[in-house]
């Protein structure tokens, strides 16, 4: 959603003038006289060098993306694969018959992941799949035909279908209540607890019911990179089904860890050798080690994905079966996922993945000896580390953030979801391109930010933050979970009430 200011900014006859309303540009003077609006079309052309010079100006001011250690986004990759980016762009992946190389190279990409989360599929099947725009549209996709395969078996039972559950814990990422708020899906919560930010199995398949599309379970939560226990929810699911006479399913999202667990962890059962393993999705875009956008679902097998969410459309040229939310998209990063598959390989892929370990102990280490912080995520799963401060009666994680930014780190700070948004931590994610010297080189930082924070003889906040954010006093922890939303409703529409532009 873009956020834009509606009036001011002229640039028609009569307007009245007022600098804040125009973008200026030092450079942008060689080829033009004057400014140009914020918020309205401009009446005249510009040369192309002034519009990109005032454009990469503005731009200047954005985070380094190789400094963003909130982000599991991939921001690196090499300059051969650049170029086929580049080359490929202008092709819309839709006209699968106006460009049938780069609709193999997507099949190929599915059966390659398949394969990888060991799908059985022999060596002349075809797995079944499609490339999304991230993991968000391949949730979207497998939930649905979830909730499509459930309500066809209860009609079929003469049994109400009109209330569907999905089950998962309160650690999901927000895509997951998207599609539940988007497509009618109650969402039921395994609650977390201090000490556990993961969806416990044993509570999870208690709640589930006769209404359950689908248990969800998570390898690499966003919060801590811990991989949920997919094969202990397998194991009790299959137990409550036989007991129950439900078909109950899983689906796992391996956003994160995907691309990581078939490399680091090949004996962990989490995939399709569970036999209630339907689908799963994955991000390309992430450990897959491809630029945003693009991710991946599969499923087990063609009879977990209802034929009648398939479309089949003719006026491109041929008939083409289509499984996807949205319609035009581009071929670039499909093309650059298959580059990094032929390119890397599987030994490739596993020497990464390891590098990325080895530099997220290094951080971890270097964390550890300042003193100040409590370690919270796990030596097993995604390569992250998540930390929280043993004492925030001075400062909190918060400030602490806010001033990483004076070194240009981006380090997000948050609190856990209920039942344990008491907990507020940092967290630095490790990518292929952050080194060994950019992990002690963030350690120094940390120090310097520590020394000086000690030194002073308080820290304090800003009003709107602690408002929003910090969660480490009685009265935020007696809140309930509606009105902390509504706390940040508030801040939010304060935000950008003030604010020229905004996005969320």
């Amino acid at each position: 959603m873009v956020v834009t200011r509606a009036s001011g900014g002229g640039g028609g006859d009569g307007d009245e003038y007022r600098s804040s309303d125009y973008v200026h540009s030092t450079f942008g003077s060689r080829y033009m006289q004057g400014p140009i609006p914020k918020w309205r079309m401009p009446v005249q052309t510009i040369p192309k060098e002034a519009a990109y010079q005032i454009i990469n100006d503005e731009l200047m001011l954005d985070g380094t993306p190789r400094l963003n250690l909130a982000s599991f986004v991939t921001t690196w990759m090499e300059p051969e694969c650049d170029k086929l980016i580049m080359a490929s762009i202008n092709k819309n992946y839709v006209d699968m018959d106006e460009y049938p190389v780069t609709t193999e190279i997507q099949n190929r990409c599915v059966n390659m992941i398949a394969h990888l989360f060991n799908a059985p599929v022999g060596d002349d099947e075809v797995a079944v799949g499609v490339g999304t725009v991230g993991s968000s549209e391949a949730i979207m996709l497998a939930g649905l035909a979830f909730k499509r395969k459930w309500q066809q078996k209860r009609k079929a039972d003469g049994k109400p279908f009109d209330k569907p559950n999905i089950v998962t814990g309160a650690n999901v990422q927000v895509c997951w209540e998207k599609f539940a708020r988007y497509f009618e899906v109650e969402l039921k919560e395994v609650k977390l607890k201090e000490g556990y930010y993961v969806m416990d199995p044993e509570k999870a398949v208690e709640m589930v019911d006769e209404n359950t599309i689908c248990v969800a379970a998570i390898l690499g939560s966003t919060l801590t990179g811990e991989f949920e226990d997919v094969k202990k929810v397998n194991e009790l699911l299959t137990k409550k089904n036989k007991e129950t006479g439900w078909d109950t399913p899983i689906h796992v999202d391996a956003a994160s860890g995907g691309f990581i667990a078939p490399f680091l962890y090949p004996d962990l059962e989490w995939d399709f050798r569970l036999p209630l393993v339907k689908s799963i999705n994955v991000s390309g875009h992430k450990y897959g080690l491809v630029y945003a956008g693009v991710g991946w679902v599969v499923w087990r097998s063609k009879d977990d994905l209802p034929d009648e969410l398939i479309f089949h459309i003719n006026y491109l040229g041929s008939d083409q079966p289509t499984f996807t939310l949205n319609f035009s998209k581009g071929s670039s990063q499909i093309i650059a996922q298959y580059y990094q598959f032929i390119r890397l390989g599987f030994e490739g892929y596993k020497s990464i993945m390891i590098n990325c370990m080895e530099n997220a102990k290094v951080l971890k280490e270097g964390i550890k000896k300042t003193g100040h912080f409590d370690i919270v995520s796990k030596d097993i799963g995604v390569p992250l580390v998540a930390f929280s401060l043993k004492d925030s009666s001075r400062y909190t994680v918060f400030n602490i953030a806010d001033s990483f930014r004076r070194f240009g780190w981006i380090v997000p700070a948050y609190t856990m979801p209920a039942d344990a948004q008491h907990i507020a931590v940092l967290r630095v994610v490790i990518r292929e391109d952050f080194s060994c010297s950019l992990a002690e080189r963030l350690v120094s930082d940390i120090d310097k930010v520590l020394k000086e924070m000690d030194s002073l003889p308080s820290h304090i906040m800003s009003s709107e933050r602690a408002h929003v954010a910090l969660i480490e006093n009685d009265d935020h922890v007696n809140k309930t979970v509606k009105q902390i939303q509504d706390d940040v409703t508030r801040h939010w529409k304060r935000f950008v009430k003030e604010s020229k532009t905004g996005v969320c």
